[in-house]
């Protein structure tokens, strides 16, 4: 489905700022206008003209607060946070070191935390333990009972971040009862930029003291924990699922079996060939090629490159290889979701492969294209896939 764009990543990442408007995270005039000014693939406009958006509304918060108007600040701090977020997608030359990429990471944060202290029920910033540091959170409550509810553990995936968090599940969760527990991990939003910390395949290390720490909270029911992955986080989130057993349900959205296989299927054999041998000079000299006309594979090499702590794409994908569910995923015990999308971008037939191989109580949901939900994480329709998860998870605890 093309929204905006031919370019198959520029229409995928408008469309999924797009989508956040269900929860007061875009207005669809400004995405199209913005979008209009910007060239088929022309990652430096896209930054100008997302950053331009992100700012004009910014200042709208700013004269709306400082007029004591609540909502239209907290409303447009949010569309500010998903703008500038938007705006600093493309910037992966050298991302660590960039100033305008930190800059813009920081107004996404820093807004999205503003738009927190308006909002209508309680935010709470947390630092959540983990090794010899703490991983940065949001806790978002229902109401400030104190009272235990259903809580959902967040999980973001390869490119997305805590503050998104609110957008792609936390604004539906809260609506419908549930408290949600949202955190940065290795390799994600703050955690990578400001403590350059990568990913690591060995997820349960990571969600084992996010349940740890959710288990001290008085407003978490310690029966009714579920995990969720989104992205990327349907790996993360079923490797550590299958060695953490206080979580009660599994969502997954999108289901992914094999990181690694993701990246294959769409090489020619010789250049995986190449790159399991080691030939990284051959291999990155074809990747090379391939980034140079395709914005898609040139944003998730050099995305790879920075957030596994690679240091070249041959050496990014051969580390993909250690995230794969093929030997642990029996250890799912609890019921388990899996999403599909019909045209995932990225992760296509991973689902169903996720789906066949699990052995707890499973269900499957695939969203099409006719239905508007067919595209990776059903970017678009918020709406309709918190319906479907909702949906089945309140049937879980009934």
């Amino acid at each position: 489905m093309k929204f905006l764009f031919d370019d198959d990543s520029f229409s995928y990442e408008a469309l999924r700022a797009a989508g956040f408007a269900s929860y007061a995270g875009a207005d669809l005039g400004e995405v199209i206008s913005t979008a209009s000014r910007i060239p088929e693939g022309d990652e430096a406009a896209w930054e100008r003209e997302w950053e331009a958006t992100a700012r004009r509304v910014h200042a709208i918060a700013t004269s709306s607060a400082a007029a004591g108007r609540r909502v239209s600040a907290r409303e447009a701090l949010l569309r500010a946070s998903n703008y500038y977020r938007t705006a600093e997608f493309y910037l992966r030359d050298d991302p660590a070191h960039d100033p305008k990429a930190q800059e813009l990471s920081r107004l996404s944060r820093e807004t999205f935390a503003r738009a927190a202290e308006l909002m209508d029920t309680p935010v709470r910033s947390v630092a959540i333990p983990y090794e010899d540091t703490t991983l940065p959170g949001y806790l978002f409550l229902v109401d400030d009972s104190g009272a235990p509810r259903p809580t959902i553990i967040f999980n973001s995936g390869f490119d997305s971040t805590l503050e998104e968090a609110y957008f792609a599940l936390a604004a539906a969760a809260l609506a419908r009862g549930y408290h949600v527990l949202a955190f940065d991990g290795p390799g994600q939003g703050a955690v990578i930029r400001e403590q350059g910390l990568p990913f690591r395949p060995d997820w349960e290390a990571v969600i084992t003291p996010v349940v740890d720490f959710a288990l001290t909270l008085p407003e978490v029911d310690a029966a009714r924990i579920s995990l969720f992955g989104y992205s990327l986080g349907g790996y993360l989130t079923a490797r550590a699922a299958a060695f953490e057993h206080r979580v009660q349900a599994l969502i997954l959205n999108d289901g992914l079996f094999d990181y690694h296989a993701a990246h294959t299927r769409v090489m020619p054999p010789f250049l995986s060939e190449w790159i399991a041998a080691g030939r990284d000079e051959d291999a990155n000299s074809v990747a090379g090629l391939v980034m140079a006309v395709s914005t898609t594979t040139r944003w998730a090499m050099r995305n790879g490159v920075w957030t596994f702590g690679a240091s070249s794409p041959a050496d990014y994908v051969r580390r993909t290889a250690a995230y794969t569910l093929a030997d642990v995923i029996t250890g799912i015990q609890c019921p388990t979701l899996v999403l599909d999308a019909e045209n995932d971008l990225f992760f296509q037939g991973q689902a169903p492969q996720v789906y066949e191989a699990l052995t707890c109580k499973k269900d499957l949901i695939v969203g099409t294209e006719a239905e508007g939900a067919g595209e990776h994480c059903h970017a678009g329709t918020m709406l309709l896939t918190h319906q479907r998860i909702f949906d089945w998870l309140d049937a879980q605890s009934a």
